[in-house]
């Protein structure tokens, strides 16, 4: 098993679609990229611990390879705005991977590369590419946020016409083991 941190945006959508990837194991909402020890939600969102909100998980790279799930990731938000998403605007809210070796990085380069010059978007690709260094768990009531909240208004609004087009899309590689 290999692991795996992205972070764009929201951690709520991105825990829910890798959720459902085959060969990705459970997902972990959390915080990276930041300077602050065991930093809480409200400290994150406020935009002064320099995290970013981010998930982790571990895949395994027989099922899924990791250029797979950088595709998945990168059209799975709008990797081409710089530190927001949607409503969302802060260095909290930026598109990013964290790598954890030297081949995540050469492969993040390589697909962030692939799908500009395939012009996937209409702006090129602004997702920080960092080395990873600490990921801290959210709190308790974010993980499985979709799962638990499937009426809450974000959840119906966001996540479920997002989820609902990339499981068309992903095809074979979406829906659990």
């Amino acid at each position: 098993m290999e692991t795996a941190t992205f972070a764009s945006g929201c951690f709520w959508c991105t825990e829910e679609i890798f959720e459902n990837v085959k060969g990705v194991g459970p997902v972990m909402s959390g915080y990276s990229g930041g300077t602050k020890e065991n930093p809480s939600y409200e400290e994150v969102s406020f935009g002064s611990t320099g995290h970013a909100e981010a998930t982790q998980f571990e895949f395994d790279p027989s099922v899924i390879t990791y250029k797979e799930l950088l595709e998945i990731f990168l059209k799975t938000h709008d990797p081409t705005t710089l530190n927001q998403q949607g409503a969302d605007v802060g260095t909290q809210y930026r598109s990013a991977i964290f790598y954890h070796n030297d081949q995540q990085k050469k492969d993040a380069e390589e697909v962030i590369k692939a799908i500009d010059e395939d012009k996937v978007f209409s702006k090129p690709i602004v997702t920080e590419v960092t080395d990873f260094t600490k990921f801290y768990p959210a709190e308790d009531y974010h993980q499985d946020y979709f799962k638990n909240n499937p009426n809450a208004g974000y959840c119906s609004i966001v996540i479920a016409p997002k989820l609902a087009k990339f499981r068309k899309e992903l095809g074979e590689k979406y829906g659990k083991k």
